[in-house]
């Protein structure tokens, strides 16, 4: 397995924001997070985010990399 690095952010949220409104998630989500994911290629680290933040609930992958 190798060590990733995903950049993710929430659009419901950065929509949310730039409204002047609340979401279920907090304001920081509006911005790119970083998030270090083992997994054994890219696809399969896209897989484990978007298990944990999907798309449905308005998160967005905006890069993967190798950490």
């Amino acid at each position: 397995m190798a060590l990733y690095e995903v950049a993710i952010y929430n659009e419901l949220v950065k929509q949310a924001v730039k409204n002047g409104e609340h979401s279920q998630y907090s304001d920081d989500w509006a911005d790119t997070h970083y998030i270090e994911v083992s997994a054994r290629d890219e696809s399969d680290a896209r897989r484990k985010i978007l298990t944990k933040y999907p798309k449905e609930k308005g998160f967005m992958i905006t890069g993967i990399m190798p950490a």
